[in-house]
């Protein structure tokens, strides 16, 4: 039955909704309903229901009835199978599915190694399978002449029946048969090894071949089958090999005819050399390649006789050569083994550091490496290194896709480039291998899918990262860490502002110089440690340099305390710094800021504040609007006065980083840039001049350049900038020629004739300037002239 529709209609309305059988009756009631029923049925199925309420509204109520058919009556159904156009699919596999052409080389040998295992399992119950097979090997020999590539295994071999199966079938993988069959036979149990599992890596053969002959011997066949196809076709074809110079005695023998365009870059041995190495070079069957070398030989010739001397054909003298002889031989081309795979118990230190430069083309040993298994939620194996340098190239800091991280799958390489999927970017130095045998990859098992094994694998990898840098940190040798620190301390700066989850592993890893630590570093960790209890917060300054850290004048009373100010004189630490807030309960406090609390400090003076409010309101009006206020300081000693930011501003660091900025936005350095309190030491002689000052000559103008140029001064030793250099150093010339007039005892005399001298030079080069000459540059060049052609 349909839903019912309903509805509270005025009798006026009910007219235009009669079905047939309500045009019929004469009134509006009698039109939804018989008179004595209640309903009225259509014949079409329509039931109408009306009920009279108060006044002239009907509520009418329509069913649609749906007539319900006779029980066990069925309606006839079909199955269909989904129909594929093949010529388009093998199109979207070839030129859709990969994105670089080079793969092509790294399926296919994935498929011979499966043959190789294939065998190996097979072999255990009916060992005759590998008689007369030669050792389990994958060989590769380009011809650049004919423009072929031919890949030979001794593994399985498929028959005619295999070859129509896993070849003329798209996406049925032979290997994923083959693991189904094992788990099916308790006796032999599953494989891990086994690569293939889409079905679709063969025909990545026709991203650089026209044609693909495969040449098939299996050891459960007395013959041989080839199989050839050409690339753009929707049929291939299969025939017994009746050549007894191509008969195998085992395997499989693929021949690529490369296309005219990829002819003289995947036939050339080096290429194929360096794919493997790049690909298929932790196998674990031996892959050989034909390559061209060299050897050094003697050989034996005739030496000529001196002039004037006849010798006979007895006397003659052999004499040898060494000649450079060239030669072509298969050469083995994954020597390196897979390290992770072994037993870290098994393993010396030196193996893991040639592992890593032949790995990675290194060539300092790395400072720390670290070898693990994961188990559980998701498995795979990982060995991970700290480089024993950073980066050379700029590029490459801060840089997520360095390549650093090289990710197999069963032993295959899949990829290197990946943008924060496996490691964050403030890790990006580390350097490893992730294999796994069950990542969650595309078809074309060139992208690492998002999934929640990638973000397990991501949090362990961190995990063991920070074990293993930690384990450097707490080193008795502290170099080893100096270095890392040196080399990497950015970076973990980095991750203090990107990561905050990590704080707490981030945090101790920080080193900074400090007030009682200039030559060397200090960790947060000794700085809580050497806090007096009395001390409730960590201090820190942070300036463009080490030495304006030192000097700058928001230090002079916290050194007086004994108490300890962290130096942030990189561009990120104060970033990063704020970023933490707090460390183990005690919260980090910029010293160049107002509300500046030490802890311990003692009553001011109440007849010292009240002596300078007079000189403070008067300095504030001189300055105007440079300032937001002036007030006696409790950080001073020796200084007379600094510059302070507002509490929820920008520092004067921050500031200077931020107009920096290439591509900063200028509109909102004005609305960031916090509010500039000027502080006055108050036992300061320039202080106290300027008290009387202001207090018996407010309007003499020598104490008011006095107070612009003091707040001059203390906009650089603050770590502003002027914002007008020339106007300040004109400032500071004329009150040097105020302070120097007349000290050394330059006479009368001596001033008389330097006015003189300069009225008189001012008055000839006024007359010069009335008639100016204009001399012409003489074509004529003296013969030392060094210009001269």
């Amino acid at each position: 039955m349909a839903p019912a529709l309903s509805g509270t209609l005025g009798a006026s309305s009910v007219a235009a909704l009669r079905p047939c059988a309500a045009r019929r009756a004469p009134s509006a009631a009698s039109s939804v309903a018989p008179r004595g029923s209640g309903a009225a049925r259509c014949p079409r199925g329509v039931r109408w229901e009306a009920e009279k309420s108060r006044g002239r509204l009907v509520r009418v109520r329509c069913d649609a009835a749906v007539t319900e058919k006779p029980a066990g009556e069925e309606a006839a159904e079909e199955k269909f199978e989904y129909q594929a156009e093949v010529s388009r699919l093998m199109d979207l596999i070839v030129h859709s599915l990969y994105s670089h052409k080079e793969v092509f080389l790294r399926e296919l040998v994935s498929n011979a190694s499966d043959a190789l295992d294939k065998l190996r399992f097979l072999g255990v119950t009916d060992s005759s399978l590998l008689a007369d097979g030669g050792e389990l090997e994958i060989r590769i020999k380009p011809d650049p002449d004919a423009g072929t590539i031919t890949i030979t295994d001794t593994g399985v071999g498929m028959t005619k029946d295999e070859l129509k199966d896993c070849l003329g079938t798209i996406a049925q993988s032979g290997t994923s048969k083959f693991l189904k069959a094992l788990k099916e036979n308790q006796d032999l149990g599953s494989d891990n090894g086994l690569i293939g599992q889409f079905g679709v890596g063969f025909y990545s053969a026709f991203l650089v071949a026209e044609k693909v002959v495969v040449s098939t011997k299996s050891p459960k066949s007395d013959k041989q089958y080839v199989w050839e196809a050409v690339a753009d076709s929707s049929s291939y074809v299969i025939k017994e090999e009746t050549d007894p110079e191509k008969m195998l005695t085992r395997g499989t023998q693929i021949t690529l005819f490369l296309r005219p365009d990829d002819k003289y870059e995947f036939a050339d041995p080096s290429r194929i050399q360096g794919l493997v190495k790049n690909y298929s070079q932790f196998v674990s069957f031996p892959i050989y390649t034909w390559q061209e070398k060299s050897r050094t030989v003697e050989v034996e010739e005739d030496e000529e006789p001196k002039e004037g001397e006849e010798a006979t054909e007895g006397e003659k003298q052999k004499k040898k050569k060494t000649i450079t002889e060239k030669y072509w031989d298969w050469e083995l081309a994954n020597e390196t083994k897979p390290i992770w795979m072994r037993n870290p118990k098994e393993i010396e230190k030196s193996e893991y550091n040639e592992f890593y430069k032949k790995t990675f083309n290194e060539f300092l040993d790395p400072l720390a490496h670290t070898h693990f298994t994961t188990e559980g939620e998701v498995e795979f194996r990982s060995v991970l290194y700290i480089p024993g340098m950073a980066p050379l190239s700029n590029e490459e800091i801060m840089n997520p896709k360095t390549k650093n991280i090289r990710l197999y799958v069963k032993r295959v390489f899949i990829s290197d480039d990946f943008d924060g999927e496996l490691f964050p970017r403030y890790l990006s130095f580390v350097k490893g291998v992730v294999d796994s045998n069950d990542l969650p990859l595309n078809v074309s098992r060139e992208i690492l899918q998002e999934s929640r094994i990638v973000r397990i694998m991501r949090k362990r990898l961190v995990r063991k990262t920070f074990d293993m840098i930690e384990e450097i940190a707490e080193k008795e040798d502290k170099e080893d860490y100096k270095k890392f620190w040196e080399s990497f301390g950015k970076f973990i700066k980095l991750g203090c502002i990107e990561d905050t989850g990590n704080h707490k592993r981030l945090a101790p890893l920080l080193r900074f110089h400090s007030s009682k630590n200039e030559g060397d570093t200090i960790s947060l960790d000794k700085y809580v440690e050497n806090m007096p209890e009395s001390q409730k917060a960590i201090y820190y300054i942070a300036t463009d340099s080490l030495q304006s850290a030192k000097t700058a004048p928001f230090l002079e009373k916290l050194v007086q305390k004994d108490i300890e100010v962290l130096y942030l004189i990189e561009p990120i630490d104060e970033v990063a710094i704020q970023n933490l807030q707090t460390y183990k309960e005690k919260k980090f406090v910029d010293i160049s800021k107002e509300d500046l609390e030490l802890g311990d400090e003692e009553e001011e003076n109440k007849e010292t504040k009240q002596e300078f409010t007079l000189l403070c309101d008067w300095v504030k009006q001189q300055l105007g609007d440079k300032v937001a206020k002036v007030q006696i300081s409790k950080r001073l000693s020796s200084s007379p006065c600094v510059l302070v930011s507002g509490k929820f501003g920008w520092s004067a660091n921050m500031e200077r980083l931020m107009k920096a900025q290439t591509l900063g936005d200028t509109s909102s350095l004005e609305f960031m840039r916090g509010r500039r309190i000027f502080e006055i030491n108050p036992d300061h002689p320039i202080i106290k001049d300027l008290n009387a000052a202001c207090k018996n000559e407010p309007e003499s103008t020598e104490a008011k350049r006095a107070v612009e140029l003091l707040y001059e001064a203390a906009l650089i030793s603050s770590g502003y900038t002027p914002e007008s250099p020339a106007e300040l150093g004109g400032k500071i010339y004329e009150m040097m020629a105020i302070a120097l007039g007349g000290r050394w005892g330059r006479s009368d005399t001596e001033e008389a004739e330097a006015t003189t001298t300069g009225e008189a030079s001012a008055e000839a080069d006024s007359s010069e300037g009335t008639e100016t000459e204009v001399i012409e540059p003489s074509e004529v060049r003296p013969e030392s002239d060094p210009w001269r052609d």
